[in-house]
């Protein structure tokens, strides 16, 4: 909670003074965002499912950047911080310095694995605000690249096994996205188009463990 309200306040720093400004008349919209959802993996191999609450959260800031005279369309270039927990049935732990993937055997308490990542928006934006209208309509949507800088899995089953740092991971991540709504409440919409995993495998299958997100939540733009 520290780190994020760390971040919070400093990317309000960035922003301060730059929102609306009546008398120039060039006024920016939606430069600080926090994004909450929900989770789920698409392209799994036989016998994997989740269960749990699988969740993500992000915040970051978005330069505005308009095209046009009244300021409605433009686009949006930013840079955020991503965390993405996953839970499901699919025990991941080393062996013999290897990385093993296979299905949980007999029932367990927890088992999720997670990644933190840089992410960096790349939007088109469609709004109906003015210099003084707070509350518009809004359609936002395009790109959002990420890069995965820690990971972890964690079983807790007779026992806690744990790992940090996945290898099989792809570290570049990438999916399109969508935010649209009214006034504070908005739908966020990410659409992984990247695999989560490279060269995995269940053990003893042929199986490969590649995965794919789809997060569907809400999104809060401030500024």
């Amino acid at each position: 909670m520290k780190t994020l309200r760390f971040i919070l306040l400093f990317l309000s720093t960035i922003v301060l003074g730059q929102s609306k400004d009546s008398i120039s008349n060039k006024y920016l919209d939606d430069q600080l965002y926090i994004g909450i959802t929900y989770n789920t993996l698409q392209k799994t191999p036989p016998g994997i499912n989740q269960n749990g609450f699988s969740n993500g959260l992000s915040v970051g800031f978005i330069k505005d950047m308009p095209i046009n005279i009244q300021r409605n369309v433009g686009f949006g270039l930013g840079l955020g911080y991503g965390r993405n927990t996953y839970y499901q049935n699919l025990k991941i732990y080393e062996e013999n310095n290897s990385t093993v993937f296979e299905e949980v055997s007999g029932s367990f308490k927890r088992n999720k694995f997670s990644f933190h990542s840089l992410e960096v928006p790349i939007e088109f934006r469609w709004r109906t605000s003015t210099v003084d209208k707070y509350k518009f309509w809004r359609i936002y949507t395009g790109l959002k690249l990420g890069y995965i800088f820690a990971s972890n899995a964690k079983l807790k089953q007779n026992g806690t096994t744990k790992i940090k740092g996945i290898s099989e991971l792809n570290k570049f991540q990438y999916g399109w996205t969508l935010g649209a709504g009214f006034g504070t409440w908005n739908l966020n919409v990410y659409y992984g188009l990247s695999d989560l995993f490279s060269d995995a495998q269940l053990k003893d299958t042929t199986n490969s463990v590649e995965l794919r997100d789809l997060r569907i939540g809400l999104i809060f733009y401030i500024l």
